[in-house]
């Protein structure tokens, strides 16, 4: 498992588990289509690929929940829906 998946930081950093997700398998298709990544590395592992490029704020799920590329906007204070509470 990937332990940035276990931080609260970078689900509050896209606004949502479900955007999390979205945001995540979107860029995975993009990069196996050939897209290159954002980042400066040497990782091979594109899911890893992608948690860096989000925690480097080089990506961010915009309003038509396509990719965007840059600084996400502050989620910070969006409270995330808990199903639990319905």
């Amino acid at each position: 498992m990937y332990d940035e998946l276990k931080e609260e930081e970078i689900v509050r950093k896209v606004g949502g588990r479900f955007k999390l997700s979205t945001l995540i398998q979107k860029r995975l298709v993009q990069l196996n289509q050939g897209a290159r990544p954002l980042i400066e590395t040497h990782l091979k592992d594109k899911m890893a690929i992608v948690l860096q490029e989000i925690l480097q704020d080089k990506i961010f799920l915009d309003r038509t929940q396509e990719v965007g590329i840059g600084e996400s906007p502050d989620f910070s204070d969006t409270p995330e829906l808990n199903l639990d509470d319905l």
